[in-house]
């Protein structure tokens, strides 16, 4: 199938209101979401989510319930998977034991007419550029982990596909080789200019590499946005609680302070906070507060606590403060200041655009 060149800044892949059922069961529910060429964007969410689905449909793998899958021009759903000009790299890769490392990224190149020398040219360019030279002879059995992610990798992108869907790609490393290999992947995505889809469970790994992390829970699309945001303004405690450590403190809207700033009154003082949303008087909010922007202070301060732990981490100290109420703040600072210790008094301080307002 000819799909139709992408002009640039349109989607190049374009789901509407994707839904998926098994029998009573919704595992995707109006899932809309473009992807524009030559993006790297991370599915992110816990285990039962839906990324999963999400990745098979549009890999041809499911049929959806309803929505439409757009490619370019070309509308998917009615194209079986093997005439899509996407693939699929699975978690555990799928090499067949059998077949050589070069057999292996040659056999998706069956059946497109291709000669048997276009095959070994485009099996030795791809060997260089997932660094296997010397490895075609090889059994799948004789690599370690990271070569047979190599290669799986390199057969899932030797038919060129417009869109390249990774399912927990890295999942089966170990930690260290899985973060030496998000700057690999994230690094060889955009030496090939491929749009990559990837799920993944873990945010970090999200972070790292992707343009855009599109946040899924309970089979819908809860949010989509670069790292920053997503981190800095999420749209819910869930959510910000999957992209890192943050405190949650409950309280409820005072009024506007100046301008996009709402005061919060909570169980150890009134909170500043900037935000774009219009909230009522009186409403019951949660506030975010992530640990590393907490602020402590040296003496008399409008809210105070005390210092009931410390936890040395390095380049970090890990505080727990417990304020007048009970409540109790994380906060994490560079470890090359005065450290403060357990028992100490301690003056506590946010800047309002470091505290994201959010539903209760």
């Amino acid at each position: 199938m000819t799909v139709p060149d992408h002009t640039e800044g349109e989607p190049l892949l374009r789901i509407a209101g994707l839904s998926k059922r098994f029998g009573a069961f919704a595992a995707l529910s109006d899932v809309s979401l473009d992807l524009t060429a030559g993006e790297f964007v991370c599915l992110l969410g816990p285990s039962g989510c839906g990324k999963s689905t999400l990745l098979r449909l549009v890999a041809g793998f499911e049929t959806p319930t309803s929505g439409t899958i757009m490619l370019g021009s070309e509308d998917l759903a009615a194209l079986p998977p093997h005439r899509r000009p996407v693939n699929m790299m699975f978690q555990f890769y799928a090499l067949f034991p059998h077949m050589s490392v070069g057999r292996n990224i040659a056999y998706g190149l069956k059946g497109m007419g291709m000669g048997r020398t276009a095959v070994a040219d485009r099996v030795a360019e791809l060997l260089r550029l997932l660094r296997l030279d010397g490895f075609e002879g090889r059994a799948p059995d004789t690599l370690s982990g990271g070569q047979r992610q190599r290669v799986a990798l390199a057969r899932a992108l030797a038919r060129e596909p417009k869109v390249l869907l990774l399912d927990e790609p890295l999942g089966a490393l170990d930690r260290s080789l899985r973060e030496e290999t998000q700057g690999e992947l994230r690094a060889l995505q955009r030496r090939l200019g491929t749009s990559f889809v990837v799920v993944t469970h873990d945010a970090g790994e999200a972070m790292t590499m992707a343009d855009r992390i599109a946040v899924m829970n309970q089979g819908r699309l809860v949010q989509i946005g670069d790292a920053a945001s997503l981190y800095e303004r999420p749209a819910s405690r869930f959510i910000a609680g999957l992209l890192g450590d943050v405190n949650l403190i409950e309280g409820r809207i005072a009024g506007p302070a100046a301008g996009a700033i709402q005061a919060v009154e909570t169980g150890f003082g009134r909170i500043e906070a900037a935000t774009e949303r219009s909230w009522g008087l009186g409403e019951a909010v949660a506030i975010g507060i992530r640990p590393e922007r907490v602020t402590l202070v040296a003496g008399a301060a409008a809210l105070e606590g005390r210092i009931t732990e410390r936890t040395y981490l390095g380049d970090r100290l890990r505080y727990r403060v417990t304020m007048a109420d009970g409540t109790i703040l994380r906060a994490s600072v560079l470890s090359s200041g005065h450290a403060l210790s357990p028992g100490d008094p301690v003056g506590v301080a946010f800047a309002p655009d470091a505290i994201a307002i959010l539903p209760p």
